[in-house]
């Protein structure tokens, strides 16, 4: 059944055209990844989707009786209540449940005093209480507590920040907030908005896990393609304004669109040269000048009118490019820490941690949020002091430090002056180029810093960054605000970089690629550290788990495996849904493609049955006994399919 759907959207803002001609329909339980550039009209469809923008033209339709739940990017944090606690926070998501329980305690109260009252009115009283809590009970009022502090505690709040005012929050902590919230509501239609925003590693795991086995409709933005692929079962791809929606997460949409293209651009080429022949033709023909050759003409000029036109798709959108030059070699040994500690107050945030970081590593320090990852990166790059221990660069390091919140940026600045600012030695033409392979046009570089988006902003920085010619790259959440396309630009950058990279990410596709080292901060863990040195550099994010597990087993205690928590329990039948959802995908994809065999075959008997067999009985009695077996068989794959 359809439980959303988008017929003919047309959306613009003055002279923008934002959305053209969008439609496309979501089944219940359908799992959809919305992908495109930054500027592409995903925040804009989900808008329209919800009500909160009207549509130039065209209709939305959501399924009677379903209800929506939607995750801003950036929620707003004006409008939230005063002195409530986070958990607090989340009770209030169930109205209904709250007014019940106040229904069932006035109600007790009366029982309380029902001495003075009549026995029928004592017994209607014990009946409506008994109604008031079966009703609690069936709708969820026994449990929706302790769901809130579940969805709390899984998305990385400890005890002590589940019972903290909200107005003391941070905007990411907020955020997190307002997911756990939305979770915790189950709705029939989940939109989220960037949701991996401001995760760890191991709530974004769990939300993973969540996501993957639940049960109701989900449309999901996101820039992170480790998590669309292991979340989603389709993808609506906004390119050009316009929207298609494709089976399979982000990995498949990729590869179909890539064959879709090259399939469209042969048909076009193919095409072109047939057009061109009968044109030559036209044209030879009409230099003969004879009567007979008019009708030729006539002929095939009707023929190229009557040719349906295979038309390119636009070009494709424009992406960054960059590479990162070194100017010197560094030396061998880059960076020595030796018991490096950090404090706020009395409680330690990097906790006597020793490493040696030398020449061409690639080290991805990963950690739960709080663990001092952004910390160290500003350590490193002597922007604050260790409380205790050592940091000691090798010879001839220059450092390029790229800051997750892009506070390197004057507001006041245009994006031409800033890098004029940052090098006047530099010609215009020269910095003007980097820009335009930052995607900033003309317009663009006269626009004040303080107008640019998140994105334009994340560009920007990298921008000064590749002019500075550094062997020492520390980045901090390089990947965040950046949309996919420039994603891969960055990764294929730095894989190029003849130099040493110290990052901190939490997107795990660029992890994948990038990690040769990964170092995982663990304030109260002895050494406040675990170095994990990897074997394979293909795939480095699923060797470091894989690490990870075999060292908690090591160091677990050798006595009986301890009850399984609510919380494992709930991951590992998530895990066994997603592996039985993923076995039935590949069954249907198996059976979809036998199918299309199948279908095609019967094409081919229609047309040798009515051809070259219409007069050879024998092979016309052969075509029909296979014709029955294949339209068995199909019958068989159709109901694999239509599960």
């Amino acid at each position: 059944m359809v439980s959303i759907s988008a017929e003919s959207i047309n959306l613009s803002f003055g002279t923008d055209e934002i959305l053209k001609d969008i439609s496309f329909s979501v089944n219940d339980g359908d799992r959809v990844g919305v992908i495109g550039v930054n500027g592409a009209g995903k925040t804009s469809l989900f808008r329209v989707l919800t009500g909160e923008y009207t549509p130039d033209s065209g209709a939305v339709y959501i399924q009677k009786g379903h209800s929506v739940g939607v995750l801003e990017q950036n929620p707003d944090l004006t409008s939230l209540p005063k002195d409530t606690s986070c958990l607090e926070y989340m009770y209030t998501a169930f109205p209904a449940l709250l007014s019940l329980e106040e229904e069932i305690k006035r109600t007790e109260e009366e029982l309380l005093h029902s001495a003075e009252r009549s026995d029928d009115e004592a017994i209607a009283l014990t009946s409506r209480l008994n109604e008031q809590n079966a009703r609690f009970a069936r709708d969820g009022g026994l449990e929706f507590r302790s769901r809130c502090r579940g969805m709390l505690l899984r998305l990385g709040f400890s005890e002590e920040l589940i019972e903290r005012r909200i107005e003391t929050l941070s905007g990411g902590q907020y955020t997190r907030l307002a997911l756990a919230r939305l979770l915790a509501t189950e709705p029939d239609i989940l939109m989220l908005d960037e949701p991996t925003n401001h995760l760890d590693i191991d709530a974004l795991a769990w939300l993973e896990s969540y996501i993957a086995g639940y049960k109701k409709t989900v449309l999901i933005i996101s820039h992170d393609r480790y998590f669309l692929d292991r979340t989603t079962n389709k993808t609506l791809w906004l390119r050009y304004g316009r929207g298609k929606l494709y089976n399979g997460s982000y990995s498949r949409c990729k590869e179909d669109a890539d064959a879709e293209a090259a399939s469209l651009e042969h048909r076009y080429k193919e095409q072109q040269k047939e057009i061109a022949k009968i044109k030559a033709n036209i044209e030879f023909q009409r230099r003969c000048n004879r009567e007979h050759n008019f009708v030729t003409i006539r002929s095939k000029e009707k023929q190229l009118a009557r040719m349906e036109k295979i038309e390119l798709a636009p070009k494709a959108e424009k992406n960054i490019r960059m590479s990162f030059a070194v100017e010197e070699e560094s030396a061998g040994d880059v960076l020595i820490a030796k018991d490096l500690s950090f404090s706020y107050g009395s409680e330690p945030l990097i906790n006597g941690v020793s490493f040696i970081i030398r020449r061409y590593e690639r080290v991805l320090f990963l950690g739960q949020n709080g663990s001092g990852k952004s910390t160290l990166m500003k350590l490193i790059n002597s922007m604050i002091r260790p409380t205790a221990g050592k940091l000691t660069l090798g010879y001839n390091i220059k450092i390029g430090y790229y800051d997750q919140e892009n506070r390197g940026l004057t507001a006041t600045n245009t994006v031409f002056g800033e890098l004029r600012e940052e090098y006047p030695d530099k010609p215009d033409v020269e910095l003007r180029g980097v820009l335009a392979l930052f995607l900033f046009d003309a317009d663009d570089i006269a626009r004040q810093v303080s107008t640019l988006s998140g994105g334009e902003r994340a560009r920007l920085t990298l921008a000064k960054l590749i002019l500075k010619k550094v062997n020492l790259l520390i980045m901090d959440e390089p990947t965040n605000h950046l949309d996919i396309g420039s994603c891969e630009a960055l990764e294929n950058a730095l894989l190029a970089f003849d130099g040493t990279i110290i990052a901190v990410s939490h997107d795990r596709y660029f992890i994948n690629r990038l990690a040769t080292r990964i170092i995982e901060l663990a304030p109260r863990r002895e050494g406040g550290m675990i170095d994990y040195s990897l074997e394979s550099y293909d795939d480095a994010y699923t060797e470091y788990m894989k690490l990870r597990e075999l060292r908690r087993l090591s160091e677990a205690p050798s006595q009986a495996a301890e009850e399984p928590t609510e919380a494992k329990l709930s991951y590992e039948q998530a895990k066994r849904e997603n592996a039985k959802r993923r076995g039935e995908e590949r069954k249907r994809e198996r059976a979809e493609k036998k199918i299309a065999e199948l279908e095609g075959e019967l094409e081919r008997l229609d047309e040798e049955l009515f051809g070259e067999a219409a007069t050879n009985y024998v092979r016309a009695a052969e075509i029909d006994t296979r014709k029955s077996e294949i339209e068995e068989e199909l019958l068989g794959l159709y109901e694999i399919v239509m599960q």
